[in-house]
């Protein structure tokens, strides 16, 4: 069965690149356009798109207005467009707050000059996003899930720029969800690292706003999320957050209540002496910034005294940094299936029966709070 989608946006240009992109795919229906976000909440009454491509600044009603609308009328998955910039990831983190699934920085110039490239990316995210976590949206999907493959897309990467990482086929769910479990017990840790990756903003949000200011550890984030944008995230996190939040800098020293994201397109890792260093991204690597990476240097500096925690988010990036950390003696927590947006990321931690804990995001939060 085809994926519906309807486009959403006021350029004319854009939109029918978008259109032409997604109809070349056969597993891709475009059922139909909107000009503004008063159309857009008209045709996803009237057609029922799997997945909604989403338009920022337009006439009439603005699409975060829209899609506030929509997940209040007719939840459906959206991607939002934006631009890369600063003010784009206000924008992309706005649209977060109001439901969308995901966001896309685009880049009008680009688009022309790597045609493959962005019908590789856009359709890939679209077919992924159809195949989400939909009880999260209060829907069930209708699109069947796809063949299993090993790893999947970030939303690092912009319409028409330059990626920061590769974006392979998305993954199936597996058909038998893992269970949650009981509470953990309370230990005491040197350091707390968060990796997630689609579906991570909010994620990130829900945990972090119930932490007390007193915290006693110190926490590292990795969100896949490109250069532009990790700054406002972090700004965002602080203005919300009883702890601390800031984009990490080379140099930074770890300290108790206080977070530090890792920056787009760069590397985070810690040392022993608890001084993090921000390297280049490695073009070997497909995700920049990488969990695996800060988990592998938080397990070589800390040993056993690392709680991992991997949250929502496309493929597999995490599953190896956690297999560091557990032959350290760490601890991995992983998000259940039913609070995920995307079950990937976690699902590879407890598929390799690394997770010493799987939870609902809500439970997350409560117990990092308790820890100590």
């Amino acid at each position: 069965m085809a994926v519906k989608v309807l486009v959403v946006d006021d350029s004319g240009f854009f939109r029918r690149r978008v259109t032409e992109i997604l109809a070349g795919d056969p597993q891709i229906q475009v059922v139909g356009t909107a000009t503004n976000g008063r159309e857009a909440i008209e045709q996803t009454l009237a057609l029922h798109p799997d997945v909604i491509t989403m338009d920022y600044e337009m006439p009439v009603m603005d699409g975060i207005e829209a899609v506030r609308q929509i997940m209040q009328r007719c939840p459906t998955p959206v991607i939002m467009f934006s631009s890369l910039t600063y003010e784009g990831a206000r924008v992309s983190l706005d649209a977060l707050d109001a439901g969308a699934a995901d966001y896309l920085p685009k880049n009008f110039e680009d688009i022309s000059r790597n045609p493959d490239k962005v019908r590789q990316l856009l359709c890939e995210r679209v077919q992924a996003l159809a195949r989400t976590n939909r009880r999260s949206l209060g829907l069930s999907s209708s699109v069947p899930a796809p063949p299993p493959a090993s790893s999947l897309s970030t939303p690092a990467r912009s319409i028409g720029s330059h990626a920061t990482a590769a974006a392979p086929r998305p993954a199936a769910a597996p058909t038998t969800p893992a269970k949650t479990s009981p509470a953990p017990r309370k230990r005491s840790y040197k350091l707390v690292a968060i990796g997630t990756s689609t579906g991570g903003p909010v994620a990130l949000q829900k945990v972090l706003t119930q932490l007390p200011a007193n915290f006693p550890a110190p926490l590292l984030l990795v969100q896949h999320m490109p250069a532009a944008f990790t700054k406002a995230f972090a700004e965002r996190l602080d203005k919300l957050c009883r702890i601390s939040v800031k984009e990490a800098e080379d140099g930074d020293t770890l300290r108790p209540g206080h977070a530090l994201l890792a920056p787009g397109g760069k590397q985070m890792m810690v040392d022993s002496r608890g001084v993090v260093r921000i390297l280049p991204g490695d073009e070997r690597l497909n995700y920049k910034p990488c969990v695996d990476v800060t988990f592998g240097s938080a397990a070589k500096a800390f040993q056993d005294k690392v709680l991992a925690i991997v949250l929502t988010g496309m493929g597999a990036d995490g599953r190896e940094g956690a297999r560091l950390l557990k032959q350290s003696g760490s601890a991995v927590w992983a998000q259940d299936e039913a609070s995920c947006v995307i079950y990937g990321m976690p699902m590879a931690v407890a598929k390799a029966n690394l997770a010493d804990g799987i939870y609902p995001l809500d439970d997350i939060g409560r117990y990092l709070a308790e820890i100590g």
